[in-house]
């Protein structure tokens, strides 16, 4: 093995930009250092994530792929499930794809790094970007060297770092678009990429393009800095910009993105992201990793002030050739079809060609021209698929290809006339199915196939819909078959729950002395405005019963609908306690572990479900009656705050989240002070002294994080009276809601170490 690296070096001296194989060496001697512990395991660790290298979950050397889990033929699997991994076991490779746009070329070489180094599967991100799991970090510079001879790079693809600049898939081609944003996303990828104002981050920044403000290919509402498409007349003639935004994100508790600027023109964008990186590096929050987002930086300065800052550094800022330099090719990325404009298509003898040519193409502004989606379920490809697909680019195009932020390709510039013929090619390898941003169509992260913080089974329960619902087929009502169903592993949104139709995230309940996944349904979101509104979670159903509560949901949407309205209407029309109540009963009467062993463990997996390999322990102990009683009256607390923010009454809402933090600490409490009153002061002294201080709550991953949402609670309604709006206490909610799945995460881990408490916890 390390004779191949020494010959990928060699043999590639010269083929490599300078800077990038500079970086790789340095990278190398670096994984030499680690592995002889000359290097501090802190240091080291955020070096590889600048990387791209991302320690993973190792599930018996196991994957869900659409139908079971199946164990895996990557070599080395004495690594088992657990979060006491080495550093060097296994890991995930992220290559970042900015704005999604790849080549033949690339293609094939992914291809064979999928097949040589990883488990033979490429997986197409949210963020447009590749990942290939199972990767020893001893093949990582082979890997990086190889991608920088097509042109692509991991560098800073994970860490606190500017990750991958996403854009439009469809730029260029859309009907609906200002103009083409991709010579400006592939700028600003340029000009951050190893900036040294972009270096001293306290978490992660995402950037985005979107060419218009109606559709969701961009989602500028949920990124840390986008931009949208605009053009203003200006002496009679059109000048091109962007509307500018800035704190947006999904995450744990979502903030929508906040106008920066309404019109910003091309020559600014560089510098002014320049700006924004040296305000967010040098007062962004460094120490509590839960708040180090520029979305809490806004959040805390306000905005006037932020942008006052970012104003003052941009004046600061000595002038850059690279800030215009690219402005003068921006006709160079206009491309141009292989094959002439063909006519529209009749309407074929066979349905499921017409279904395809309905779901998956998409007209461009160039007449004659569609665009074709490669729907990919669960978001994985194939090395034999990507070396068809290489071929089929290259048959029908000039090479244009792009992925999507819903884990799906796309083929630009598809002359009508070859519609037909691109149909059959694709099913030739399997890749043909219709669907695209449908109901069928459904996005899911990683969950606990290679996650260390997925809960559920995102990709089990995703395989488990798109099967069911495919099998209905045509007998789908035409009112839902239009609906985004997005599920994430745990509550952080890699899968985009918020901004879906129906959204599902991991959670974990103990039913009967038992752990069982669980997942929160999530309404209210809104995939088209980019991103237009998040939702939130209404009950937490178990996982084996989610397949009916989305056949319930959907079914009371069609039945009761009025003409016209779409879903997003429909919840708020309805309102959430109606739908919750259709739901109420899958919570309940949960089948006995003996009678029904399967309900107790996940999807495509066997063994008794247990959160053991993202805490500690297993599943033991006894079930506290008092504690039962207090959180079941908390979830309906958190439920009621939803319905009052729904009916109009952001102050009543955010009060009873409040309650519902209070009520869940108490619970905890309980379980080592019954005498516990509802005063809120002694609650949250006992809290503190109790499960705080001793280090018994915070989370393996997340720190003090969800504590810190009570205390903040507390500080701010025992300083006098708290006013909420409708956006404080939608993030108010998410907060609580946190706060009480952090509750039932403690409880489980109290029950799974029994000596927890008493060796934690100094005596009162």
């Amino acid at each position: 093995m390390k004779a191949s690296h020494k010959l990928w070096k060699e043999s590639l001296a010269g083929k490599i930009p300078e800077q990038f194989a500079e970086e790789i060496d340095t990278f190398e001697v670096e994984i030499q250092l680690r592995s002889q512990c000359k290097v501090d395991e802190k240091v080291f660790a955020e070096t590889r994530l600048r990387r791209g290298v991302y320690g993973q979950r190792y599930d018996n050397g196991k994957r869900h792929d659409g139908t079971e889990s199946k164990q895996l033929g990557y070599s080395d699997q004495k690594q088992t499930k657990g979060p006491d991994t080495f550093w060097d076991a296994p890991g995930m490779q992220r290559i970042k794809i900015p704005y999604g746009g790849l080549n033949p070329e690339q293609l094939e070489l992914l291809a064979e790094l999928a097949e040589e180094y990883s488990d033979s599967i490429a997986h197409i991100t949210t963020r447009q970007d590749v990942q290939l799991h199972y990767i020893h970090i001893e093949n990582t510079p082979a890997i990086m060297r190889r991608l920088a001879t097509v042109g692509i790079t991991t560098r800073e693809a994970c860490g606190n770092s500017v990750r991958n600049v996403t854009g439009c898939p469809f730029a260029g081609i859309c009907q609906d678009e200002a103009f083409d944003v991709t010579p400006y996303a592939h700028a600003l990828t340029q000009f951050l990429l190893g900036h040294p104002d972009a270096q001293n981050f306290g978490r992660k920044f995402k950037p985005t393009f979107s060419g218009c403000a109606q559709h969701s290919c961009g989602l500028t509402a949920m990124h840390d800095l986008g931009f949208t498409a605009a053009i203003r007349e200006v002496n009679g003639e059109k000048q091109r910009g962007f509307k500018m935004y800035v704190g947006g994100g999904l995450g744990a508790v979502p903030r929508q993105a906040k106008l920066f600027d309404e019109f910003v023109t091309p020559e600014e964008i560089l510098p002014l992201s320049q700006a924004i990186a040296r305000v967010f590096g040098k007062h962004g929050e460094k120490k509590m990793r839960s708040r180090a987002r520029i979305k809490f930086l806004i959040e805390k300065m306000g905005m006037e002030q932020f942008k006052q800052k970012v104003l003052e550094e941009r004046q600061n800022l000595e002038k850059d050739p690279c800030w215009t330099d690219y402005l003068e090719d921006i006709d160079s990325w206009q491309e141009v079809p292989l094959h002439p404009a063909g006519e529209p298509l009749p309407a074929s003898d066979d349905p499921r060609f017409n279904q395809w040519q309905s779901e998956n193409l998409r007209q461009q502004r160039q007449e004659g021209y569609v665009t074709a989606t490669v729907t990919l379920p669960l978001g994985d490809l194939a090395p034999y698929q990507m070396r068809g697909l290489a071929d089929i680019v290259r048959q029908f195009t000039k090479g244009t290809v792009r992925s999507t932020v819903e884990q799906n390709l796309v083929i630009r510039w598809v002359s009508n006339a070859d519609v037909p013929a691109l149909y059959q090619a694709l099913g030739e390898i399997g890749l043909n199915e219709p669907g695209a941003s449908c109901i069928t169509d459904i996005v899911a992260c990683p969950g606990t196939d290679t996650c260390k913080l997925g809960i559920s089974s995102s990709r089990g329960l995703a395989a488990e819909l798109r099967n069911r619902l495919e099998r209905k087929g045509f007998e789908l009502d035409e009112a839902i078959r239009n609906l985004h169903i997005k599920i994430s592993g745990c509550f952080n949104s890699c899968g985009q729950h918020h901004v879906s139709d129906i959204g599902f995230y991991g959670a974990n309940r103990t039913v009967k002395g038992f752990k069982v996944p669980h997942f929160q349904v999530v309404l209210g979101g809104q995939w088209e405005e980019n991103g237009g509104s998040y939702g939130l979670p209404i009950v937490a159903i178990p996982s084996k019963r989610v397949p009916d509560a989305l056949e319930r949901i959907t079914d009371l949407y069609v039945r009761t609908r009025e003409s016209g309205e779409v879903f997003t209407k429909f919840v708020g029309r309805v309102g959430k306690a109606k739908i919750r109540q259709i739901l109420e009963d899958l919570t309940q009467d949960l089948p006995e572990p003996e009678v029904e062993p399967t309900f107790y463990a996940d999807w495509g997996d066997s063994r008794q479900y247990s959160i053991g390999d993202i805490g500690k322990g297993e599943c033991a102990g006894e079930i506290v009656t008092q504690y039962e009683f207090e959180m079941a009256a908390a979830e309906r607390m958190i439920f009621g705050a939803q319905v009052s923010l729904e009916d109009g009454n952001p102050q009543q809402a955010g009060e009873e989240a409040y309650a519902t933090m209070l009520r869940s600490a108490k619970a905890l409490v309980q379980i080592q002070y019954d005498d516990v009153t509802n005063d809120a002061d002694e609650i949250i002294e006992e809290f503190r002294d109790r499960y705080f201080e001793t280090e018994i709550f915070l989370d393996p991953f997340a720190g003090p994080k969800f504590a810190n949402y009570l205390f903040a609670a507390y500080d701010a309604f025992s300083a006098g009276s708290v006013e909420y709006t409708a956006e404080s206490a939608h993030h108010f909610i998410e907060e609580a809601q946190l706060f009480v799945e952090a509750v039932h995460t403690c409880y489980n881990r109290i029950r799974s170490e029994p000596g927890i408490i008493s060796n934690g916890t100094s005596a009162r």
